[in-house]
């Protein structure tokens, strides 16, 4: 939440505007008809709630797999916690190993040493192989992306480079500060000697890549150039209960005034399903000069 835009006056929603972790799990429940079988915890920063390992257990108890999106600032403390909940996989933001530019590009005073600490404890304690997602911007943090490469190359840790998106209103996106992906794997080919994996899901999200030899594994996100709209299969449900059907969304279904009113997880079974079958999102294949200046939802708000 860009400080110059969020500042301390700042209104957040009081505790009670936001849905229960049992409230989460009926929500989660409901939608496993429909063929749900992973759930990721983001935010905002999701290690800031309270009891998360709990609501990890709860989602675990549905026979799904969990996973965590996180700048790990916290991790290092509640890795063992969230892994004997039940929690199966991990993300960690990280756009740049060196301290300055981090604390730049995160606006923190989150270092980069908590971080990386946070992945050795993952890793330890069985929350591996770790990912990493790093937003490569141009101009501003393009040469740490041989550097991340290097540094995690022979660990259990996945570095994916993400294209820089316009989620949101506030982060000042424009068009010419995205790198694309092509040019950050041809940039990397000429340091090292990549050969592509084949996509096991076509709804997967990254194009994955190996060193020849074995030694690690990268991936690349390209949202931007080369949009996936057709084969997302992913929605996402915001803190206080709004059922979002793309990230670049300007609005949300309210699920929890179905909630509010009784519904059963039937009810939210066909109100779910009735929203999904009917969404016509496609943002990222319609990007122009026309869209730019549509409302949309802050990635702070529903995650990425």
């Amino acid at each position: 939440m860009p400080r110059e835009r969020f500042r301390n006056n700042h209104n957040f929603l009081p505790k009670e505007a936001l849905l229960s972790f049992e409230e989460i799990a009926k929500v989660a429940s409901s939608c496993i008809p429909l063929g749900l079988e992973k759930v990721r915890i983001t935010g905002g920063e999701p290690l800031l709630r309270k009891d998360l390992p709990k609501l990890v257990e709860m989602l675990s108890n549905l026979g799904l797999e969990i996973a965590l999106t996180t700048n790990a600032s916290l991790l290092k403390k509640q890795a063992q916690a969230l892994r004997s909940a039940g929690l199966t996989r991990i993300t960690v933001s990280l756009d740049a190993l060196d301290p300055e530019l981090h604390s730049k590009m995160s606006d923190s005073n989150i270092s980069v040493e908590s971080v990386l600490e946070g992945i050795e404890e993952a890793i330890r304690v069985g929350l591996s192989p770790v990912k990493i997602n790093c937003v490569v911007q141009k101009g501003v943090n393009e040469e740490e992306v041989s550097k991340l490469v290097n540094y995690f190359r022979y660990t259990d840790v996945k570095v994916r480079f993400i294209e820089y998106m316009d989620v949101g209103t506030t982060n000042g996106w424009q068009l010419a500060q995205v790198v694309p992906s092509e040019s950050i794997l041809k940039y990397l080919q000429k340091e090292f000697d990549l050969v592509p994996i084949e996509r096991m899901k076509n709804s997967d999200v990254a194009e994955r890549w190996v060193h020849r030899d074995g030694s690690g594994e990268i991936g690349f996100i390209s949202s931007v150039t080369s949009p996936f709209c057709g084969d997302c299969v992913r929605a996402r449900l915001s803190a206080d209960g709004k059922f979002v059907t793309c990230l670049f969304a300007s609005g949300g279904h309210d699920i929890r005034a179905l909630i509010d009113d009784g519904a059963t997880k039937e009810d939210l079974r066909v109100a779910i399903s009735s929203i999904w079958h009917n969404r016509k999102d496609r943002y990222s294949e319609i990007r122009s000069e026309d869209t730019k200046t549509l409302p949309r939802i802050e990635m702070s708000y529903i995650g990425g």
